[in-house]
Formats: structure tokens, sequence, C-alpha cells
């Protein structure tokens, strides 16, 4: 028995859509991520960016259970002394809903150089529209074990 190593060559890249709406943050971005990665397909290599697309619609419908939306914080600092600047998760799916779940997806990626290629390939999209139907997206099972108590 031999073990494939896949090649840059070989990967063959689908394009998936993801509609946020009602969707627990964390849920959605570790299936995400997952996807992106590619560690959902039979013949994963970990030195080889073998992901796929993520088309994501309805960012501002996302769900953060709990109190999240009130208590989050989102961090970034200016390079200058002082110049740190927080936002409020509830302020960012108003403003930048976008971003909420690229931060969440972007922190759930392996920490190597194949992180930047990966987040390239997800496409976030606050509302229902998104320019990549001419490629066909298949809608991505978001299917999630029951959780027990």
């Amino acid at each position: 028995m031999k073990t494939l190593s896949l090649r840059k060559e070989d990967v063959k890249r689908k394009w998936y859509v993801v509609d946020a709406q009602g969707k627990t943050l964390g849920r959605l971005a570790t299936k995400i991520a997952t996807t992106l990665s590619g560690k959902d397909k039979p013949f994963y290599t970990p030195h080889i960016d073998s992901g796929d697309f993520v088309v994501v619609v309805n960012a501002k419908d996302v769900f953060l259970s709990g109190q999240k939306r009130e208590k989050k914080i989102y961090y970034r600092h200016s390079g200058y002394i002082g110049g740190l600047k927080e936002t409020k998760a509830k302020d960012m799916l108003i403003k930048h809903p976008e971003r909420v779940i690229k931060f969440a997806v972007k922190g759930m990626l392996q920490k190597n150089k194949l992180a930047a290629g990966m987040l390239r390939r997800l496409k976030v999209y606050k509302d229902k529209e998104h320019p990549h139907s001419a490629q066909n997206p298949e809608v991505l099972n978001m299917q999630f074990k029951a959780m027990t108590q």
C-alpha cells in the first residue's frame, strides 16, 4: 500500500456557497476553515494548499451566542504610541459584518505560509448577492452534530 502525496498540479478546486443567516459564528468558521484548508478531502496533504473556494453570503445575519454581541471586543493598533483601537462585536456587525467572519476564520487556520492563500479564497458578502455565480458554487453542507449536555 502506498501513501498518496498530493502535488500542486493535482489540486482541483471547487466553489462552495454558505448562507450565514442564523448560523453560530464559531461553528460556521470551523466548517469554512476546514474547507479552505482542504482537510475535508480524502487526499489532504499538510504542505500543499488543497482547499476550495468559499463564498459566504448574509454575513450581517450571523448569530453570536451568549453575550458575545455585547462583550466581544476586536482590537487593532495603528502603530503609534497610544494607538490601540477597540470595537465591540455589535458595532462591527453593523459597519463591517464581513470582517467578523474573516477574523473568526483567520484565527482557525494554521499559522504558516499557506494561511494567506487560504484566506484569499474566502469571499464574504453582507447581503444575499455575490458576483461568483459564473463559477456555479455548490451549497456547502453545514450539518453539525447535536450538542449533548
